[in-house]
């Protein structure tokens, strides 16, 4: 089996990187901190670049293009610290092509911005579809879905809330069953959270009998796809963090002298580098992996896309730590831009039920595949 990336996909890539390597977006990034405001707009952009489209189908003026297409854009936005809302929106535009084609147009064109209110899909840990709870731990019962076509309950910290215009939501019927409903996002409550990390977008929504407009042909698959699709896409997305924070290392352990030495001549901080190469090659070929279960092997998307979620985002918490380990104490100071991806590191891992929840899932469906 050939993995290389093909000539569409290294061009995709590419245009990316270069698009966003003239944007700021790390140094607006800390600006941001004290200034949310100075985070530059990049909606438009995602717009003019196909972005807002990427996995709608072209029959719905969408680009029409795979998951794995979709993760190496994430990758090359996770790179710079790039705060475009696309995470809530592509899982969203998803479902809205299979059931909208109206919706999935002015999605796809990005006259309209969405974001998906997930629910975790059942499973061995927790019963159920569940959604995040703005304190504490545990999870609580997702929004619920009345005769009378109006939508109650409430789900915290979900991405890219703020600013939607439509909120595609996973939701359950009164005796339990799953549906998708699509909510004007004046319909319902969304209060912004500002997080540790000025570059994720988050809010907390409350749903009071809100109107809602049921999707249909959709069912409890379709909604486990768009979750595990989330998953991918924040695995994505991290890898590309790593691979910044390895950069940033390894170059000031070339540049950085110590006794007569450069420091990276020194075995512990090779051994530290390397830890983080490894993690780094483990978690694409996991994202790899994923890739391929969302176009080819569906019945492997829940193993993949958690194993995914949770090998990267173990990487992205050793890379974030390390970077600030081998730059000293000037890798602990705002001026410098290694604290920065450790914030992004921190609070992406807990998002959407959080690599811990990721790794439950692998060792569910690991155990659930033994022979004894």
């Amino acid at each position: 089996m050939n993995l290389d990336l093909t000539d569409e996909q290294r061009l995709l890539r590419g245009s990316a990187r270069d698009l966003l390597a003239g944007r700021g977006t790390i140094a607006a990034a800390r600006e941001a901190i004290t200034d949310p405001t100075k985070l530059p707009d990049l909606w438009s952009v995602a717009g003019e670049m196909g972005w807002a489209g990427l996995l709608v189908s072209e029959d719905h003026d969408g680009v029409g293009l795979s998951a794995f297409d979709a993760m190496l854009v994430f990758t090359e936005l996770g790179r710079v610290l790039a705060s475009v809302p696309l995470l809530g929106h592509l899982t969203a535009s998803v479902l809205a092509d299979r059931a909208d084609g109206a919706l999935a147009a002015v999605l796809a064109d990005g006259t309209r911005r969405a974001a998906f209110v997930a629910a975790r899909p059942p499973g061995d840990v927790v019963d159920g579809w569940t959604v995040e709870r703005e304190t504490g731990t545990g999870r609580v019962p997702a929004p619920v879905l009345a005769a009378d076509g109006t939508l109650t309950g409430a789900t915290a910290w979900v991405p890219d809330a703020p600013g939607a215009d439509v909120l595609i939501v996973a939701a359950t019927r009164e005796d339990g069953s799953p549906v998708v409903v699509v909510v004007e996002a004046g319909d319902a409550s969304v209060r912004e959270e500002r997080t540790y990390d000025a570059t994720r977008s988050v809010g907390h929504l409350t749903f009071d009998h809100s109107s809602a407009r049921e999707l249909d042909g959709l069912g409890a698959g379709d909604l486990a796809g768009a979750w595990y699709l989330a998953q991918s896409l924040l695995a994505a997305e991290a890898l590309g963090a790593v691979e910044t924070a390895l950069e940033m290392a390894v170059t000031y352990a070339k540049d950085r002298m110590t006794f007569g030495r450069q420091i990276g001549s020194y075995q512990a901080v090779k051994h530290q580098l390397v830890d983080v190469l490894k993690a780094r090659e483990n978690a694409y070929s996991l994202i790899v992996y994923a890739g391929l279960a969302h176009q080819d092997l569906p019945e492997e998307l829940a193993l993949a896309a958690s194993a995914a979620r949770a090998g990267a985002g173990k990487a992205l918490d050793l890379a974030s730590r390390t970077c600030i380990a081998v730059h000293g104490g000037i890798g602990a100071t705002w001026e410098h831009d290694a604290p920065l991806i450790f914030r992004r590191a921190q609070i992406s891992r807990r998002l959407l039920g959080g690599t811990d929840d990721a790794t439950d899932r692998v060792a569910e469906r690991v155990l659930a595949g033994a022979t004894t």
